[in-house]
């Protein structure tokens, strides 16, 4: 019995030998599904914009985030204003910099009609060496246009480690840069110097030296019972004394680049035949040739003075001085 038509063309079912070919019940020119379509359309868009399909929402949020910030600066209280800002203005009403219970604690400054010849607090440093000098290589051109030209090696004592203040070199180019400063002694016009190295038997040997080797009566004796550098003429030595490179003194209310910029003119000064002098004028800069490791005030470095039986000339006559290290100080510094 022939099966109807209708049976022959059911979807899904395999034919007989009997039956004629039958296509699928959805052809292909037949619309697919919506959940294809939605597939074709993410496949569509994603090889068209690629990774911009994801990386521009992500812009619009973290836009959105940083408007949102912004606004809210605007009326927050702990913003930094124009009155509050690096240039030292008053702080508005409300600004939180206004309530810190934090405050800075500037240096105080010595009173140099009290004693100021103690060592400040500060680093550490060896006490003692070996009593042997070695000479830093280095030469600079001579420095100054007139009088007399007096040469000048460096030298630091052995055992000394220079590591903790700056390096091997430190002393020598600060000898160099002090010397070679318009503001120095060369800047008068009556001396030069030049730098030159140990075989030239220079006129002068700047040297760095342990507290005890300064103390040795062969160079600086220890009379006045503090820390001091000096210039030994038989040596032809500036004795520069380590505990107060790396400590300065009280006088300069912890400056110490320019307490050793100080002690390098003082102590040169006495090579070109200088002495100790006092304070000349209240409330002045202080000679280069006063003691001012021991202080600025006249009444007080008389005392010491009169104390260890020296002669130096400086009348306690209550005049007291700003700290200075420089014998021609109205000179331009280097640019």
């Amino acid at each position: 019995m022939t099966r109807p038509v209708r049976d022959r063309y059911r979807a899904e079912e395999r034919r007989t030998s009997a039956e004629p070919l039958a296509a699928k019940w959805r052809p292909l020119d037949d619309p697919p599904s919506g959940r294809r379509r939605a597939v074709r359309r993410r496949k569509g868009l994603l090889s068209a914009y690629g990774w911009r399909l994801y990386a521009v929402p992500a812009l619009l949020a973290v836009t959105a985030l940083v408007l949102v910030q912004t606004a809210n600066d605007r009326d927050s209280p702990d913003r930094t204003t124009a009155g509050s800002s690096a240039g030292g203005g008053a702080a508005n009403t409300g600004d939180v910099y206004a309530n810190s219970k934090i405050t800075e604690k500037p240096v105080k400054p010595a009173d140099p009609k009290v004693p100021t010849a103690e060592l400040p607090a500060g680093p550490a440093y060896p006490q003692a060496g070996s009593g042997n000098f070695s000479v830093i290589p280095g030469t600079t051109p001579r420095v100054g246009n007139g009088g007399k030209l007096y040469t000048y090696t460096i030298e630091v004592e052995d055992g000394i480690d220079l590591a903790p203040y700056g390096g091997i070199d430190s002393f020598g180019r600060l000898v160099d840069s002090t010397l070679a400063d318009p503001r120095g002694w060369a800047g008068t016009g009556q001396v030069s110097v030049q730098r030159v190295d140990g075989n030239a038997n220079p006129d002068i040997r700047f040297t760095l030296a342990t507290p005890d080797t300064v103390h040795r009566t062969d160079f600086c004796g220890y009379s006045i019972k503090y820390e001091s550098s000096c210039w030994r003429r038989s040596e032809k030595r500036v004795m520069i004394n380590l505990a107060r490179w790396v400590r300065g003194a009280l006088a300069f209310g912890g400056d110490i680049g320019s307490y050793r910029e100080y002690a390098i003119n003082h102590e040169i000064g006495h090579a070109f035949g200088k002495g100790h002098v006092g304070c000349g004028e209240q409330g002045g800069l202080a000679p280069v040739m006063m003691q001012q490791s021991f202080g600025t005030s006249n009444d007080y470095v008389a005392q010491l003075n009169e104390q260890a039986d020296n002669t130096d000339p400086v009348q306690a006559d209550g005049k007291t001085c700003r700290f200075n290290q420089w014998p021609n100080p109205q000179a331009q510094p280097p640019t």
